[in-house]
């Protein structure tokens, strides 16, 4: 059911921006959310596991930075879907405070 939802409010959303922009302008913005995503994921995500690599080394717990590469890695995965409303939750999650509060939530006290 869920997933019908997320597809109603895509077409919806997809129908709306290409009435405005075009069709053209609106699959060029659906394909360019996607190879910024690829992008940002490999270049963050090897950031992030360089870090953890260093909080294991330094006898640090790495789980701060586990949140924060489980949250880009499903924030690419969002702006890989075709669509204007996952690519605006992929990008909500690439903010550094939804990642804290995120590692706040997800992180035993």
């Amino acid at each position: 059911m869920l997933i019908f939802l997320l597809a109603y409010i895509e077409i919806s959303i997809f129908i709306k921006v290409a009435a405005v922009l075009g069709v053209a302008v609106t699959l060029l913005l659906v394909v360019f959310s996607s190879c910024v995503g690829i992008s940002l994921v490999r270049n963050q995500g090897m950031k992030t596991f360089v870090q953890m690599q260093q909080k294991l080394a330094a006898g640090e717990s790495p789980a701060a930075e586990m949140v924060k590469s489980v949250s880009l890695v499903l924030a690419g995965f969002l702006l890989l879907i075709p669509g204007f409303f996952t690519d605006f939750l992929g990008l909500l999650l690439l903010l550094p405070p939804v990642q804290k509060s995120l590692t706040l939530k997800l992180m035993p006290h």
